[in-house]
């Protein structure tokens, strides 16, 4: 994929110090260990390598990358090992895809308490799952799936919500049958949001009554019990957004599917337009208004700001399986469920017949377009010596 003209790691090398220095009150050592990530990522400060084409044995040298989870430009590596090992996971039908959604009450407790909110999250999203597929009433069956956390909307606020990927259908609890689905969109919505709702509230009041939160600023009066207790009352207003989307292809596109969601960032580099006179310029899409493209300019410091309100806690992992995927359950029932499953025309019998994602580095000769490979490593002292050699000589 072509290099993008701009990058976030521009903004950060224009505007970062500035940044920070205006933003000391709030500012973590993982922030700015995030920002100094992305701002040296595949420059000379981290080192490089060459690589040399296995065919015309053209060579180049690159720049390391930061592998940082929060940097735009490493996740593709990531993302295609990640891919590469879920392959033998996959199984034969029809997937779909379920999205829940915290509702905007909640954004600030979240984003003073990422690590318990964003946990009880997945915990509560896949509680409801697994007890509405074991309802006899609706599918009675004991399923798996992936959830994957995303904290932004495309304004680049604060929008956590956990997108699970799910086969359609499950095991009986007998393991005797593959039980397929009986709604359209697997289970019922309206079922599962109250389910959620319920248990991420019973949720949040033990965490309170365990004094786990943190409530500063304009969460303080939220630190009386009458007054959390209140809070968690209007939670029950309305119903919180859970989305079912149609189910769809099988191991043929889950693959690519998924693609779509492990590994994004809050902003990736290709949605930037412009960055003049301290303002950047990105697209987003207006979900309110039909998914209608739009231009959103902000200066650079607001943009930093809403970058790193999606810094996740250190450890945090962000990828997550429940039930027959569960890491201790897999290799034992994963087996069991493709032999359940009835053969169909229009699906794969096995994981191993989907068409393999590439977990190479994406380095091709720009020469005769064979792949490169890395032959010599560097530091940044030695790209630095390099640099001063090739200078000197220039002037010679």
């Amino acid at each position: 994929m072509k290099r993008p003209p701009l990058e976030v790691a521009d903004i950060i090398r224009a505007a970062g110090r500035s940044f920070i220095e205006n933003n000391r009150s709030w500012l973590t050592g993982l922030h700015r260990k995030v920002l100094s990530a992305i701002e040296r990522c595949r420059t000379a400060a981290l080192g490089g390598h060459k690589d040399q084409c296995s065919r015309c044995g053209y060579q180049a040298i690159s720049y390391n990358s930061c592998r940082n989870r929060h940097c735009p430009n490493c996740q593709t590596n990531a993302r295609d090992k990640w891919l590469a090992a879920r392959q033998r996971e996959l199984l034969p039908g029809s997937y779909v895809h379920v999205v829940f959604t915290l509702p905007h009450e909640l954004v600030p407790l979240a984003l003073h308490n990422k690590k318990l909110v964003y946990d009880l999250l997945f915990r509560t999203s896949a509680a409801s799952l697994l007890e509405i597929a074991a309802d006899p009433k609706h599918l009675g069956a004991q399923i798996g799936f992936l959830s994957v956390l995303h904290t932004w909307s495309q304004n680049l606020l604060l929008h956590p919500h956990v997108h699970c990927v799910i086969p359609a259908g499950g095991l009986s609890p007998d393991h005797e049958l593959w039980v397929r689905p009986r709604y359209p969109f697997f289970l019922p919505v309206k079922v599962l949001s109250r389910v959620f709702r319920g248990k991420f509230v019973a949720g949040l009041k033990l965490m309170f009554q365990k004094g786990d939160l943190c409530l500063p600023g304009a969460l303080q009066p939220l630190a009386q019990h009458k007054a959390f207790h209140a809070f968690l009352r209007t939670l029950f207003r309305h119903d919180w957004v859970v989305y079912a989307k149609p189910p769809f292809g099988g191991p043929e596109h889950v693959l690519h599917y998924l693609a779509r969601y492990t590994h994004r960032v809050a902003i990736s580099n290709h949605r930037l337009v412009s960055f003049a006179e301290g303002k950047v310029t990105f697209r987003w899409k207006d979900y309110a208004h039909g998914n209608k493209k739009r231009l959103m300019t902000l200066s650079a410091e607001e943009f930093l700001r809403r970058f790193l309100l999606h810094v996740l806690p250190r450890g945090f992992v962000r990828i997550r399986f429940f039930g027959l995927l569960a890491n201790r359950r897999r290799s034992a029932l994963l087996p069991l469920c493709r032999r359940l499953i009835d053969d169909h025309s229009d699906s794969l019998t096995t994981a191993q017949t989907v068409t393999p994602v590439s977990s190479s580095s994406g380095s091709i000769c720009p020469l005769c377009g064979g792949p490169m490979t890395v032959v010599e490593r560097f530091t940044a002292q030695q790209l630095a010596d390099f640099t001063r050699q090739v200078a000197i000589a220039d002037t010679s």
